[in-house]
């Protein structure tokens, strides 16, 4: 059943008012500053009410925005930062900080982006695939590629300690 023009519209700003924090806190961890993640956020709000006509059901309302959101927060990387990065200006609960921050920075873009939405974000795998157009087994082995390399990267901390 194809739902009404003014239907979508309304579940897209329940998704807006319900999950803004969680879209935040994953695009500044992508941008790595809140202005930017704000206005990329707003971004990708705007185009998907704009765009809502197109949205065709195929996959979860929120992943489609998720993958708006994702997309403006890479786009918004490209352009220079208002601000320094500030770890006490984060909404709350913090990104992780310290030797963790630095090692999931240093994670290819995708194991960042599935790190990123399935621990921020709390998606199932499903949807971090919709929302990254890759499939549910994708996002499993780019996950588990990344939890793999934060651990070897912690060994070696450990065994230089």
């Amino acid at each position: 059943m194809r739902r009404s023009d003014d239907e979508r519209l309304r579940e897209i700003e329940s998704v807006y008012r319900a999950r803004f924090h969680h879209f935040v806190r994953v695009a500044r961890a992508i941008t790595g500053d809140r202005e930017r993640a704000v206005e990329a956020v707003q971004e990708a709000f705007v185009g998907a009410v704009r765009a809502r006509a197109g949205f065709r059901g195929d996959g979860p309302l929120e992943a489609w925005l998720w993958r708006s959101v994702v997309n403006a927060a890479r786009r918004a990387t490209r352009r220079p930062p208002t601000e320094a990065f500030d770890e006490e200006a984060a909404y709350s609960p913090a990104p992780p900080v310290g030797e963790l921050a630095l090692l999931i920075a240093r994670l290819p873009e995708r194991q960042r982006l599935v790190v990123f939405l399935r621990y921020y974000a709390d998606l199932d795998y499903r949807t971090i695939a919709v929302a990254l157009g890759v499939e549910v087994g994708t996002v499993s082995s780019s996950l588990s590629a990344a939890h793999s390399a934060i651990r070897e990267s912690l060994r070696e901390v450990w065994s230089d300690a």
